[in-house]
């Protein structure tokens, strides 16, 4: 493994590239953000809107997939009250159990700036028997609610005729991955790797699931698809998770902040709807060597906020944990002991970048921190 030089990312994430002087692709974009003409961007997104706006009278004239986090109150606020849009708003629940912040921040969305929710929870059964497979097989437990947050919304926006579809960031470009390319659209999203597809053919094999059931994973057919105009906010303003952080705290969105303090996590107001989602992020860690404390890490020196020397600090100490609460609910979930649950874990450590040392835990052979 090797890091960025700029900040804490290593070359095991999956598509990040890097430059001759040793910095990643997340960092260069970022560092391009100044040469950026935003009040043209900004042109360009009024333009967009005025193409939509309206446009089924006083129904929905786009719409917004939303998870109830911090981005999503933002994302809201800009459609709504500074472009005068009138959204409806898609979402996906993923059948665990939620903590009171995630309660309430959907529930603030809908109050806060007046839209309505169209919420799926996908099929419990289905989602178990998923989730087992995926689980042991590649270390993707969550594959099927991640597929589903990204075709759900492609789905119902053909449905209630809203080509325009509006998401967050754009997720390869900000921090580095295979789709890394800077564009406001966001028809390529299905290939970026969260969602990418699997084969159907895989799972009703193994998995023991229908054709039936995994209608919803299915994005609309190709005719339908080239009707919808998907696109990044993050093209069009600075993207910045902890700005949006602070905009939508002001507008009632609750953090974790008294309810619970998660063990691998670095700050406490991202993917803070559920415990047992958790352990699908965080399993980057025994496969690629990093987690989530990596990845916001990472951001906060870009932002500024820490120095390289202390984003090392913040790695070193929560990346490799993961929140007992997280494995708690996630066996609960899916039926797993917690002994069963941390041999597959196990078996999915990337040998060519950890070793087992004495007592049989598992470090990495080249922390960034051993270079610092």
């Amino acid at each position: 493994m090797f890091y960025c030089k700029k900040c804490v990312m290593p070359n095991t994430r999956p598509g990040i590239t890097f430059n001759k002087e040793g910095i990643c692709s997340a960092c260069q974009a970022y560092e391009k953000r100044k040469s950026i003409d935003w009040d043209a961007r900004w042109k360009e997104f009024e333009a967009v809107c005025d193409k939509y706006r309206g446009m089924n009278g006083d129904g929905p004239d786009c719409a917004i997939a939303v998870s109830g986090g911090k981005d999503s109150h933002y994302q809201v606020h800009l459609m709504k009250n500074v472009m005068h849009m009138n959204p409806i708003l898609f979402s996906v629940e993923d059948n665990f159990p939620m903590t009171e912040a995630g309660k309430h921040n959907l529930k603030n969305i809908s109050e806060e700036f007046g839209c309505s929710i169209i919420s799926m929870k996908p099929d419990i059964r289905t989602q178990k028997k998923l989730m087992r497979y995926m689980f042991e097989k590649y270390g993707k437990p969550t594959w099927y609610i991640d597929r589903l947050i990204y075709t759900y919304p492609l789905i119902m926006a053909a449905k209630f005729n809203t080509p325009l579809l509006v998401y967050g960031e754009n997720v390869s470009y900000e921090y580095g991955g295979s789709d890394s390319k800077e564009t406001y659209s966001a028809k390529e999203q299905l290939n970026n790797g969260v969602a990418s597809g699997v084969d159907e053919q895989e799972l009703i094999k193994s998995a023991g699931v229908t054709t039936q059931d995994l209608y919803l994973t299915r994005a609309p057919k190709q005719d339908e698809l080239d009707k919808l105009d998907p696109i990044y906010i993050s093209y069009f303003t600075q993207w910045n998770s902890f700005k949006n952080y602070e905009f939508a705290r002001k507008h009632g969105f609750h953090d974790l902040t008294h309810e619970w303090r998660r063990a691998h996590h670095i700050e406490d107001f991202d993917q803070i709807d559920s415990r047992a989602y958790l352990v699908h992020p965080w399993l980057k860690y025994p496969k690629f060597g990093h987690a989530s404390a990596t990845d916001y890490a990472a951001r906060m020196v870009r932002y500024g906020i820490v120095t390289r020397d202390e984003a090392i600090g913040l790695v070193k100490e929560y990346d490799g944990k993961l929140d007992p609460l997280c494995i708690r609910d996630f066996c609960e979930f899916c039926g797993y002991s917690e002994t069963e649950f941390w041999s597959i874990v196990d078996k999915l450590y990337n040998e060519e970048i950890f070793e087992k040392d004495i007592d049989g835990s598992w470090k990495l052979k080249n922390p960034i921190w051993a270079h610092s």
